[in-house]
């Protein structure tokens, strides 16, 4: 199983980004997928994450700015950042927790570096 996240890169304050990440292998079943964020020097830190049938739940320091959303068919989830503020530069990881064969395990994208600057 591997997960690929696309969408980082560099905007101003006030911008708008879309992250994605698709997941893609030996796949059952995929329950909560997400999106984790880690600036230099500082700990990993849950953005958003969401159950397969919908539920969502945010950081505080987000809410009321990015969405999460999943398309269940396709195997991928979303992050749309909107309003972002510099303090929001950090690597995104993605994750999913994914029932491949009969066991499940969270796996983990490679990160994409968002960059909030003027």
């Amino acid at each position: 199983v591997q997960l690929q996240a696309s969408g980082g890169g560099l905007v101003q304050p006030g911008g708008s980004l879309r992250l994605s990440c698709a997941a893609s292998g030996s796949i059952r079943s995929i329950g909560v997928m997400g999106w984790y964020r880690q600036a230099p020097g500082k700990q990993r830190d849950l953005v958003a994450h969401i159950t397969s049938p919908g539920s969502t739940d945010y950081a505080d320091s987000v809410k009321g700015r990015f969405t999460i959303s999943r398309d269940n068919a396709k195997n991928t989830v979303y992050l749309q950042m909107n309003s972002l503020k510099p303090e929001d530069t950090a690597v995104y990881l993605c994750y999913g927790n994914v029932k491949s064969r009969d066991r499940w395990q969270d796996y983990w994208g490679p990160g994409t570096q968002v960059t909030v600057s003027s």
